[in-house]
């Protein structure tokens, strides 16, 4: 694609981003469920897994990216990496709650707390299934939570996934990609790419994602944590202002030495564009965060407001360590739905045979799809036409930053298409 084609949809999504904003409406072809109540609140119970050896399959992984590996669906869950990626979502009252704010500095802050609580679902050790080239996932939940989404998995290797959420006030997108590695008795998740939100004036922020780590994987009892510091920097609007959000990695070296308080810890803080702190944050991703606002600050000595809870984590419900450890709102990711997209991760068969329970199958045709879809690439390669060697998103278009990077955008076709019931776009991929 030449750097001009590039160009034109950069124009057409800064243009067309605030009346995007403003004319979020339920569409008649939104889900057919209206209410929380018909959703389903838990999935069938995690069969006893068979004698697969960790020792047998992980000893050639050692110091290699798995996101390049076929991996056997018994160190899964049956969610795929798109879903996985709109389980973020799950607190978006805090996003509704930023678009609200008057002052960009609080707006900020309720945002640093949807941050956070992105990484409340990031504790389960197991593995969401890699979405296929061209796989797609999207979730209409207009009716009672005010907002739906749309993904799109970009690029096989590296594996990239573009998302893009339409909010009360706000729009949310990203291009996600990440690395895998498995280090002995560890696996660490380097995620790549960066996350956006504009609110409806105009308000704009961007942030990096920090490094997961699951820690003995397959020695001693597992356990997640996350380090890193996530940079929420302003945009537009709001150049200058900042969030430095630091979460500090936990430093023991057995399960039985965690203090639970310690762990998943986040520290953090909202400075304006001459460094002056003016919003604190502080607590842990899995239970809850506060906020304090910084009335002033004189000789290094603040004076705090009150704390306020910002936000807590909802409770698993009872017996979900049957299943994953799923939350109500990560069972009902993959509930079958009518009306979506050919692609639609809902529609992957060894997914589907893995929530039934029904492993054997569900390895068997995870082998198929994958075979199927190296084939097709192969296939693509040898093309004479270049333009038609590499796979072009259906719902997403690239176009240039600022900076010369490029990133994809939702082109905003997905929701006509569906209405249409057209899906003539759409790859055969399962």
């Amino acid at each position: 694609m030449e750097s001009d084609e590039i160009g034109k949809p950069l124009e057409q999504t800064t243009s067309s981003i605030h009346s995007l904003i403003r004319k979020i409406t339920p569409s008649p072809c939104t889900s057919q469920r209206s209410s929380t109540s018909s959703r389903r609140e838990r999935i069938p119970d995690k069969p006893r897994s068979g004698s697969l050896s960790l020792w047998g399959f992980l000893k050639n992984c050692i110091g290699k990216d798995l996101s390049q590996i076929s991996q056997p669906i018994n160190f899964s869950e049956p969610l795929s990496l798109l879903q996985r990626l709109t389980e973020e979502l799950e607190y978006s009252e805090l996003l509704d709650k930023a678009a609200s704010c008057s002052c960009p500095y609080e707006q900020l802050a309720y945002l640093a707390v949807f941050i956070v609580a992105g990484y409340s679902g990031c504790t389960r050790i197991t593995k969401p299934f890699n979405p296929l080239l061209g796989e797609t996932f999207e979730f209409d939940r207009t009716a009672d939570l005010g907002w739906r989404v749309i993904s799109e998995q970009i690029s096989h290797h590296p594996p990239v996934a573009a998302h893009h959420c339409e909010g009360k006030g706000w729009i949310l997108w990203q291009e996600f990609t990440f690395e895998t590695r498995f280090t002995g008795n560890d696996i660490q998740v380097t995620p790549c790419g960066e996350a956006n939100v504009e609110f409806q004036e105009g308000n704009c922020f961007k942030w990096n994602k920090i490094i997961t780590t699951v820690h003995n994987f397959l020695i001693g009892s597992s356990w997640v944590d996350h380090q890193g510091v996530v940079e929420v920097i302003g945009k537009n609007n709001t150049e200058g202002i900042i969030c430095n959000l630091d979460f500090i990695p936990y430093g023991g070296s057995s399960l039985r030495r965690i203090i639970k308080s310690e762990m998943r810890r986040v520290k953090g803080q909202v400075s304006d564009a001459n460094g002056v702190t003016k919003w604190k944050i502080e607590g842990n991703c899995d239970e809850e965060v506060r906020i304090t606002a910084v009335l002033s600050e004189e000789k290094e000595t603040m004076i705090l407001d009150e704390p306020r809870i910002a936000w807590k984590s909802n409770v698993l419900p009872e017996g979900s360590e049957n299943y994953y450890s799923f939350s109500k709102f990560a069972c009902q990711l993959n509930e079958p739905e009518d009306g979506v997209a050919p692609t639609d991760s809902r529609l992957r068969p060894d997914q589907r045979f893995m929530e039934e329970g029904k492993w054997d199958e569900a390895n068997q045709e995870k082998t198929r799809l994958e075979e199927k879809q190296r084939r097709v690439i192969r296939e693509r390669l040898e093309l004479e036409d270049e333009e038609m060697k590499y796979y072009h998103p259906i719902w997403f278009h690239p176009f240039l930053k600022e900076d010369g990077s490029r990133i994809h955008k939702f082109n905003g076709n997905y929701w006509k298409s569906k209405e249409q019931q057209d899906w003539s776009k759409c790859p055969d991929i399962f």
